[in-house]
This record gives structure tokens, C-alpha cells and sequence, in this order.
């Protein structure tokens, strides 16, 4: 038995409750992280400068993303004769070397083959001889590369789990239930930001803060992460039966996986703004995947209300669903809601009776509205047909208008947009077409396809009025394609008038279902155009989700399950400048899909400066403190502020961020507020710092085209916002773009008692150069916005106040009474630079700063947020009055 979490109240939320493990199988585990020399011989190289000294073979290789530990599994059960536990779609690695992406990664536990050990497995072996203590100081221990552990048939050797370095596992970070689950393998997806599990301390902890139950680091962790206190240790065997979590605590072992990555999606759609929506019938709830998340998670709602026929706003950002289906009569209501993973109540249109198969339509008058039909059943019996009818509701801020009946008849199989053609299909194929002059309303009921079955009709909703739908292997369907199909093995067009126009074929064996024009694609071929659709394979079940090129036929597998419906499909609709001379494949560009989280910060920090450059006047700048701390939206009216606040972050990232970006496009700056992060003042300029100008930078084609055209100092070009605004971003935009950069998410907490200290207090007492280097690079910028007439505000962070009791000043060491020391010297700035204040909120962890406005050691919550918002307002409007 393996035992995943605690039941500790100072535990991180992912980290509780207690989870128990039952592991049935046998399996074998390194009883050391890879090293150095092992993974040269694998995979001819390491991105380890520690690799490359005399006699470092032995040392655990670290500087890896958890894509280079599945290339190096893979590659090695491939030379050892095995087949290999990991699929996927594509790569993309960095000037470094490291793979930072991984498009469409699948893991396959039934396989037998070399693999990263389960955190349940990796748990089972730390367990039996924990002592992070004794393991400590192991960074130069002398390894016995042969040596590995087995479970269950346990050698009795010891596995340095706890020291050395921190280890990438095989699971997606998922949260745990108060039970017992036999041959868990986590999570089924890393949610919205692809989130991953590391375990174990490195020898940068202090052993009492290593805990066998911690799944990750100070930020989020993703695939693409890597620091040089991360390395991986590999497991090997097949996992039986394995078992994931869904988000709602049930257990699964088949998972819906998305099969194409977003840049494949991206290549057909031209945006990665593309969102699928569709029922996963096992449960009966609506589930998405948001394609500009490049780590494709898929959300599932979690309700009682059993959803049909989704349909997504025009803006995206809603989904409306019924409660009945088509081609069944009887009761069914409407409903919308946000298609987010921030859980909303859903909201109920408020129909005369009945509400089936919502479509949403965007009028020539700018009203936003959804039609649907009073019933969606059987459409063969003329009278019976005529008695339902066809209905639209506005819709807007949040509220239903009054509905309205359109005409006599269900037509939910689309409106256009000219309003002269509307059309039907639950046995028949049916179409009001107005003539001239005419409306829909007064237009006469046509039965089309010479009146055979007909079903699943869809209409195109980009001006060209074309009809698809499926049929059952009609007499008019053969003459027309030319051979016999069975039914649903053919997807028919036909265009406005009801003649057919092309027929494309399903995959041999499978046959079509549930098939939908992809919304808002507006290409300028009138023959083009996609389809979304189920696959139904020869025991009747809906496996896959496709996307149909109408154009050459062409199929692209989207989403694999157990049994899926009802797919809807849309894309958002932009428009770059007419003058715009922009290279597409680099403007923008900021960020890869399923990136590391600093870049996905980075990104949006993009955006937010093309965005407001000619709005903003006071930028804040900083670690993940004030990216967390400081909330624009609580500024007076008189400030327009915008968060740039960044992990990981030194102050000469800081610098650059400024001379590059911020200095030369916020022509309104007055204010500048930059977090005085003096406990990681232990950072370093150059490529082995945390400045992204130097170690990430020439991994984006968005930044060094930026730079090829001197940062556009000239000018900002037409078109640049809007190359980035629909490059790849993340489904989580509105946590940093919502409060103008500051990341929104940050539940609240406690300071903990026993904060981490990250790094020893006494590092600086050699290293005393490195705060007069960072004090050096924070007077560069002091004097550049003197040039400009721009006052700064250094902000020093509130910390947990339990620090007072340690040697430590904060998290990352220093000594406190060289760090009060040194905060007198940065206020004695002010005399030599009086455009320069130092604002302590920390006070020598003599704070007012509350429990409840923290989330952990050193950041605040939403509640500190405003606090220190509110005192930051009112300096700068002192300041204003004395003008």
C-alpha cells in the first residue's frame, strides 16, 4: 500500500486529503536518479554544465524537462528490445538542446518498458527508508549505477529519495479523495496549465521542509520546466488495469485523450482560437478542449443536468446545451454557460414550453441570440410537424430577453444569415427557403432529398448556405456518389437549393454521426470549409471526434473516448491590418505550445504591453510577488496601472524588460513599481541567471524578431497586437488578463508557521558582490526613469512573520541583519536619486499583514492584494497632490 497525500492543514490544497494506493503488480525503480553518465550513453549529451567536469558521470544529470526524461525511457526501451510506454504527435526543442514540447503525449501503462516511475510508485519506495537528513549532502554520494530497487519484491536497499535532487514522475497533478484506489496512475490531464508532480527534496532544501507527501516546487511546474536541482530516476514493468482520477474524484480506466495538437488543429483552423465542445455520453455531461492551451486538457462540467447538442457562442466564450435530443419528442429545456473551467451555475432560458437544439446567431443589428425549436422529434408527419415551431431569445449581459416565435415548423438545423433559407432534419430533410421579398415566416415547408431519411443536418454558416447531413444509404445518395453505402457511411452536401454538391466517406468500417459545420470559419474558398463529426465503429459505439476537410475529404482524429456526441467546433474570427507586412510565423510569437508556466506569463505580459502602451501610466514590475500582490483594478481612476510582474524573475530581468519594452512603448508612464526581492538578490546576470533575455530568449520567434527590428522603437507596427492576441496562449487568459496582469488565482492561505527557507542564510557572507550587483542594476534603473521624469517605488514584500525566529530574512536566506542593513542603504537612496522611495511592507516581519492574506510563505492573496494596492494608490496620489 502506497499512501499519496496527508491529512496535514498546513498542506498545500493538491497535497490533501490522504489518498491510498493499492499496487497489485510488480515493477522495478532506479535505486538512483539517472546520472550524468547514464544519460550520455542513452542519448549522446546532457544540457548539464555539471556534466561536463572531470568525473561528474556519476552525478544525478539534472537541467532536464520531463520530455527529455521520456525521450531518454523511450530511447532506452527501444535499444533494450522494448516497445515504448510513450506516444506522441511532435517536438520542438530549444537552442539549449532540451525538448520543450511535446504535442499530443500519451502514456501508455500496459506496455512493458522502461518508463518514470507513478508517484504511487515512487512513494511505495521512499517510504520504506525516509531520511532526507542523512541524504542531504548526496550530491557527490558515489552511485552504484546497476543498483535499483523492486517492488514488491523489495532488495532491501536503500533508494536516495530524498536527497540530491528533486525527480520528475509520470503523472499529471491532479487533487486526491479520502480513498483507496488500486493501481492509480493519477490525474487524467495536467488541467488548463499541463501541471506536473516532482517528489523528493534536492540539496537546496533544508531536510525538515522535504516532505515524502510534496508534489511540486515554489511555482507550478510544467513538462517544459527545468532547474538544475531537477533530475528523474526510471521504472520499468507494465501497469495492469491502471486507474486515473477525473477532477470530480471519480476513477477511471479509460480517459477521453486528445488526439491532435494544437498546432495541427491550428494549421487547419489558421488560429489556435479554436474551441470543441461535446457530450461524453458515459456521463452525460458537456466536455471541452481549448485549442490555445497548447496542453490540451479536457474540462468536463459536473452536473446533474444530463446536456445534448452544445453549441458555442459566436464570442467564444459561452456554451448553450438542451436537456432533450434530436429526433426524440418530450420535454427538454435550454440552457448557457460560461465555457470556462471557473464553475457557473447554468442559466435557463425561460421558454413558452419546451427548448431543443439551441443554435446561437449573431443579427445584422449586433443582437446576440439563440433559436431553438419547441420540440425536436420525429419530423415526418406533416401536421405534426407544423403544430412546433421555431423560436429566438436575445441574449445579453447575463440576462434572456422575451422569446419570440419566428415561424411554424422545428427547424434547428440553422438559419442563415441573409434569413432566406432555414433547415431541418430528424427523418426528413426539410427547408423554408423565401423568395424575394419574402420572409421565412411567410415562406412555404420544402421537403428536399426526394423525401428519403435524412439526419444530422447542419447549415454552413459562412455565407455560402450549404446543407450537410447524413442519410441511410437512399436510392439518391447511390446515384449520386455511384456505388451502395450503408447508412451514415457517407456525408452528403447539398447546396442552397437542396442539389447535391459532394459526398465525402467515412473511414472504412466506421460510418458517420452528429456532424456540424465548424463555426465561424470564413475562408474565401466557397468548396471549402470543416465539418466536426463523431466516428461510429462496427459495435455501434462513438470512439473518436474527427475534422472533416470538405475540401479534399480529408480526417483528423480530435478527441478519442468511450463513447462521445455531439461535437460542436468553433474558431474565432479575426482580422489582422489590410497594411500589416508582419511575417505571421514570427510576429507575436511569445510562447510553444504546452510551454513552462513563466513563459505563459511572458506571453500575456506581451500582449498586455501592445495592448495598453498608449493607455498605461504606471507599470508594475517585479518577481511573483507582485505578479500575486499588487491588483491594478484597485488603483484610483487617475492611474491606468498594468501588472508585468513575472517568475522566475532577477532584477536584471527587470532591467531589461524595462530598456527594451517599457521605456520605449509606455509613452504615458509616470510611475514605476518594482519589487525589491533582496533574499534572491543571490541571482546572477548572463545565461546561467534567471533573466529571459539571456536563457530563454532566442526560443521565441516573437521576441527576436522583436529585437532584429530594434524593438520597434521606431513605431509598433500594424497588426502586431493582433498576431498575438491569436497566437498560442492559455485557456486560463482571464486569470491574467482580467485584473490587467496580476495572476488572479491565488486562494488564500496562511504565512505557515514553519516557513521554507530555500536558501543557507550565510550564502552572501563570500558572496558579497552579488548584492552590490543587483543594487548596481537597480540604480541603472532609477537613473533611466529619471531621464524620463518617472518616479520609482521599490517595494520590499511582506513575508511570513515566522522568519523573525530563523537566521533567515525571507524564503531564499540572507542573513537579517544583513538584510537590514542593506534596506537602509536602498533608502539612503532617496537622497542621491529623490525620484526613488523604498516601501517597506515587511518590516522586518513586523507586518500588519493577516494569515488570511497570504497564500503561502511569501505571496499574497487576493485579500493582502488590495491591501497593499490601496497603500501603493495612496503614495502615488500623494504625489500627484504636491504636483
Amino acid at each position: 500500500m502506497s499512501y499519496l497525500g496527508t491529512y496535514a492543514p498546513t498542506a498545500k490544497p493538491s497535497e490533501t486529503p490522504q489518498l491510498k494506493a493499492a499496487l497489485n503488480y510488480d515493477f522495478s525503480i532506479g535505486a538512483h536518479e539517472i546520472t550524468c553518465g547514464e544519460f550520455k550513453r542513452i542519448m549522446g549529451t546532457t544540457f548539464d554544465d555539471r556534466c561536463r567536469g572531470k568525473d561528474s558521470d556519476l552525478l544525478p544529470v539534472t537541467r532536464v524537462t520531463y520530455f527529455d526524461a521520456v525521450l531518454y525511457a523511450n530511447e532506452r526501451s527501444k535499444r533494450e528490445g522494448y516497445d515504448t510506454a510513450y506516444t506522441y504527435f511532435s517536438t520542438a526543442f530549444d537552442a539549449a538542446g532540451n525538448c520543450v514540447s511535446m504535442e499530443s503525449i500519451l502514456f501508455h501503462p500496459e506496455v512493458e518498458a522502461y518508463r518514470l516511475p507513478t508517484e504511487a510508485e515512487w512513494i511505495m519506495a521512499a517510504d520504506r527508508d525516509w531520511n532526507p537528513s542523512a541524504e542531504w549532502n548526496a550530491l557527490n554520494s558515489d552511485f552504484e549505477p546497476k543498483k535499483v530497487c523492486s517492488y514488491p519484491r523489495i532488495h532491501g536497499d536503500f533508494c536516495d529519495m530524498g536527497g540530491n535532487v528533486k525527480e520528475w514522475v509520470s503523472d499529471w497533478l491532479g487533487y486526491f479523495r479520502d480513498t483507496t484506489i488500486t493501481n492509480f496512475v493519477g490525474a487524467s490531464d495536467g488541467g488548463s496549465l499541463g501541471e506536473r508532480i516532482i517528489k523528493g527534496g534536492s540539496y537546496r532544501n533544508d531536510p525538515s521542509s522535504i516532505k515524502l507527501y510534496n508534489r511540486g516546487d515554489v511555482y507550478i511546474v510544467t513538462s517544459a520546466a527545468k532547474s538544475e536541482y531537477l533530475g528523474f530516476r526510471i521504472a520499468f514493468g507494465k501497469i495492469p488495469d491502471a486507474v486515473w482520477m477525473r477532477r470530480d474524484g471519480q476513477v477511471r480506466q479509460n480517459r477521453v485523450i486528445p488526439m491532435a495538437g494544437a498546432s495541427v488543429v491550428k494549421k487547419n483552423m489558421e488560429t489556435y482560437r479554436t474551441k470543441l465542445v461535446f457530450r461524453n455520453d458515459v456521463s452525460g455531461n458537456l466536455a471541452f478542449v481549448d485549442y490555445v492551451n497548447g496542453s490540451l486538457s479536457v474540462f468536463e462540467f459536473l452536473d446533474t443536468l444530463d446536456s445534448y447538442h452544445p453549441d458555442i457562442s459566436p464570442d467564444g466564450r459561452l456554451v448553450a446545451f438542451c436537456t432533450g435530443m434530436e429526433g426524440v419528442s418530450g420535454k427538454s429545456d435550454v440552457y448557457i454557460r460560461p465555457l470556462s473551467e471557473n464553475y457557473t451555475k447554468p442559466l435557463k432560458v425561460k421558454a413558452n414550453g419546451n427548448a431543443a437544439i439551441p443554435r446561437w446567431r449573431l443579427l445584422e443589428n449586433g443582437d446576440t441570440v439563440i433559436v431553438y425549436v419547441s420540440d425536436a422529434g420525429n419530423n415526418k408527419e406533416n401536421s405534426a410537424f407544423k403544430s412546433k415551431s421555431t423560436w429566438q431569445v436575445k441574449y445579453a449581459n447575463g440576462r434572456f430577453g422575451v422569446p419570440q416565435k419566428l415561424f411554424d415548423g422545428a427547424y434547428h438545423g440553422g438559419i442563415s444569415d441573409d434569413n432566406t433559407l432555414a433547415v431541418t432534419g430528424a427523418r426528413l430533410l426539410r427547408a423554408k427557403v423565401a423568395k424575394p421579398g419574402m420572409t421565412l415566416a411567410n415562406a412555404r415547408d420544402t421537403i428536399w432529398y426526394n423525401g428519403e431519411q435524412a439526419c444530422n443536418v447542419s447549415l454552413a454558416n459562412d455565407g455560402t448556405k450549404r446543407v450537410a447531413f447524413l442519410d441511410f444509404g437512399g436510392d439518391t445518395g447511390i446515384d449520386f456518389v455511384g456505388e451502395s453505402y450503408g447508412t451514415h457511411e457517407r456525408l452528403l452536401i447539398a447546396d442552397s437549393t437542396g442539389k447535391l454538391i459532394k459526398s465525402i466517406a467515412a473511414p472504412v468500417g466506421d460510418s458517420f454521426d452528429h456532424t456540424e459545420w465548424a463555426q465561424n470559419y470564413t475562408g474565401s474558398d466557397p468548396d471549402g470549409g470543416f465539418i466536426v463529426a463523431t466516428l461510429v465503429n462496427a459495435n455501434g459505439t462513438h470512439k473518436k471526434i474527427v475534422l472533416i476537410n470538405v475540401k479534399d475529404g480529408s480526417i483528423l482524429d480530435l478527441v478519442e473516448g468511450d463513447e462521445l456526441w455531439h461535437p460542436a467546433i468553433w474558431r474565432k474570427k479575426y482580422e489582422t491590418s489590410k497594411t500589416s507586412e508582419l511575417d505571421p510565423d514570427s510576429a507575436g510569437v511569445y510562447l510553444r505550445p504546452a510551454d513552462e508556466w513563466a513563459s505563459v506569463i511572458m506571453r500575456f505580459n506581451m500582449e498586455l504591453l501592445w495592448k495598453y502602451r498608449d493607455s498605461a501610466n504606471v507599470a508594475i514590475l517585479g518577481s511573483s510577488r507582485p505578479l500575486f500582490g499588487i491588483s491594478p483594478s484597485r488603483f484610483d481612476k487617475s492611474f491606468f496601472a498594468v501588472n508585468f510582474g513575472q517568475t522566475p524573475n532577477s532584477i536584471y530581468m527587470t532591467r531589461d524588460y524595462l530598456d527594451h519594452y517599457v521605456f520605449n512603448h509606455l509613452k504615458k508612464l509616470k510611475y514605476l513599481i518594482i519589487s525589491l526581492d533582496i533574499d534572491f538578490w543571490y541571482k546572477i546576470d548572463g545565461p546561467n541567471g534567471d533573466n529571459m533575455f539571456y536563457t530563454h530568449f532566442d526560443n521565441y520567434p516573437g521576441y527576436v524578431y522583436d529585437k532584429n527590428h530594434d524593438y520597434w522603437k521606431d513605431g509598433v507596427p500594424d497588426g502586431l497586437l493582433e498576431y498575438t492576441e491569436n497566437a498560442i496562449g492559455s485557456s486560463d487568459e482571464s486569470l491574467y488578463m482580467k485584473d490587467r496582469g496580476r495572476y488572479s488565482y491565488s486562494n488564500c492561505s496562511s504565512w505557515r508557521e514553519n516557513p521554507e527557507i530555500e536558501m543557507d542564510s550565510t550564502y552572501y557572507d563570500s558572496r558579497e558582490y552579488l548584492l552590490e550587483d543587483c543594487k548596481k542594476a537597480l540604480i541603472s534603473i532609477i537613473e533611466e526613469a529619471a531621464k524620463r521624469n518617472i518616479r520609482v517605488v521599490g517595494v520590499i514584500f511582506p513575508q511570513s512573520p515566522a522568519y523573525k525566529e530563523t537566521g533567515a530574512f525571507g524564503r531564499y536566506g540572507l542573513r537579517r541583519s544583513r538584510a537590514k542593513k542593506l534596506i537602509d542603504e536602498l533608502s539612503s537612496l532617496n537622497k542621491k536619486y529623490p525620484n526613488f522611495l523604498v516601501m517597506d511592507e515587511n518590516k522586518m516581519g513586523k507586518h500588519d499583514y493577516t494569515d488570511n492574506m497570504a497564500v503561502d510563505e511569501d505571496h499574497l492573496c487576493n485579500g493582502g492584494a488590495g491591501l497593499l494596492s490601496y497603500r501603493l494608490n495612496e503614495l502615488l496620489l500623494s504625489w500627484e497632490k504636491k504636483k
